[in-house]
């Protein structure tokens, strides 16, 4: 059965790019729930730097960030964190190859 086949059938949720069937159930922005008001580091994005790898989107352990596709000063992508739930743990820093994403202190008692 095609991925198409399997998703007018109700099998798959959707059908990504290169044709292949993705599963019915996706994961949550953040699985502990909202979590980002007890976060003491947010990453912050410096646009220009970013090259739109889609890294960060891909190993964020709570999957919370989101690529706005085009909204980068070169056109390219670029990610959209999800402060509500993100709970600054620095991976998406830690994988980003040009270093534009960064660890800040997040101010106490905002979130």
């Amino acid at each position: 059965m095609s991925g198409v086949e399997a998703a007018r059938r109700g099998l798959v949720a959707r059908i990504d790019p290169a044709g292949h069937p993705l599963p019915l159930s996706e994961a949550a922005p953040g699985s502990a729930g909202r979590t980002g008001f007890w976060r003491t580091h947010r990453p912050v994005l410096e646009p220009a730097r970013c090259v739109g790898c889609y890294l960060c989107w891909l190993y964020c352990p709570e999957d919370v960030i989101e690529m706005a596709e085009g909204a980068g000063p070169r056109g390219q992508a670029v990610p959209v964190i999800d402060y509500e739930y993100c709970k600054g743990c620095g991976v998406c820093v830690d994988v980003c190859p040009t270093r534009a994403l960064k660890l800040v202190e997040e101010p106490i008692g905002e979130g």
